[in-house]
């Protein structure tokens, strides 16, 4: 049965906080989504629901932290185009798709998924690089942007949990850049992808505005307080935090899916 978030203070107030936390959370490091899809799907809403308000809430959060990287100058999007592009395009080719899988399907694989991409960023080491400069833009590299692009976004479309995380240590090994470049890139892709997926959504009518909304100021709040700690204590910082996070979310998951 659905909770009518009108009369449930109680989810209000623990969407907002989960909120504010996978806000803070997903600036560092990324891997917001697996705190926020989780808490929406047991507060009651139905998976397709609660993927396409997970996507309006997160659109705040990874617009804030977007907003702080480039004001920094560790984001250039014109750089970035083609990834951009294509990450735009995969994001409303994977939600499209999510549209045709059942509510019992979805039930069943979003907390499997949610656990095996905590598993894989605990296990998976990035390398560490200390270049400040973006590459030379050739067309290897627009190559790669278009491929990395059109993956994690058609991944952020018809789930998403992680996806920001993947691009930091996807960017990391593609392009040996610095970890606040490639968290720089993760948010503002995060985000485009987010957006994306948003829109398609609210087409197809899978989307909670109220719960989002609400929910999506404290991602925000989370967000912007996020950011400025990743890029005052860097990588050193981002790390730790990440991976304290992520067992912390598997083992409730965990739990959830196979022992309650």
């Amino acid at each position: 049965m659905l909770i009518d978030p009108v009369l449930d203070l109680s989810l209000w107030v623990t969407l907002c906080s989960v909120g504010f936390i996978a806000g803070l959370i997903d600036a560092i490091a990324g891997g917001g989504g697996m705190l926020t899809i989780p808490t929406l799907l047991t507060s009651g809403l139905p998976p397709h629901v609660a993927l396409g308000t997970n996507k309006l809430a997160a659109s705040f959060g990874s617009c804030t932290a977007s907003f702080a990287f480039y004001r920094k100058k560790l984001l250039s999007p014109k750089y970035w185009l083609w990834a951009i592009i294509a990450t735009a395009t995969g994001a409303v080719i994977g939600t499209t798709m999510v549209n045709f899988l059942s509510v019992e399907f979805l039930d069943r694989y979003i907390p499997v998924l949610i656990i095996l991409t905590a598993i894989y960023t605990l296990v998976a080491k990035s390398p560490a690089y200390d270049d400040h400069d973006l590459p030379v833009k050739t067309f290897r590299v627009k190559v790669k942007q278009v491929i990395q692009g059109l993956t994690l976004g058609f991944y952020d479309g018809i789930a998403g949990p992680g996806t920001g995380a993947f691009w930091v240590s996807s960017s990391n090994i593609l392009y040996k850049i610095d970890i606040l470049l490639s968290c720089g890139l993760a948010r503002f892709t995060n985000f485009i992808s987010n957006f994306c997926s948003l829109l398609t959504f609210i087409y197809l009518g899978h989307v909670n505005f109220a719960l989002g909304i609400s929910m999506g100021i404290f991602i925000m709040l989370g967000a912007w307080v996020g950011a400025h700690w990743a890029i005052k204590f860097g990588s050193k910082f981002i790390r730790p935090v990440f991976i304290t996070v992520v067992i912390a979310m598997s083992a409730n998951l965990g739990y959830q899916a196979w022992l309650n």
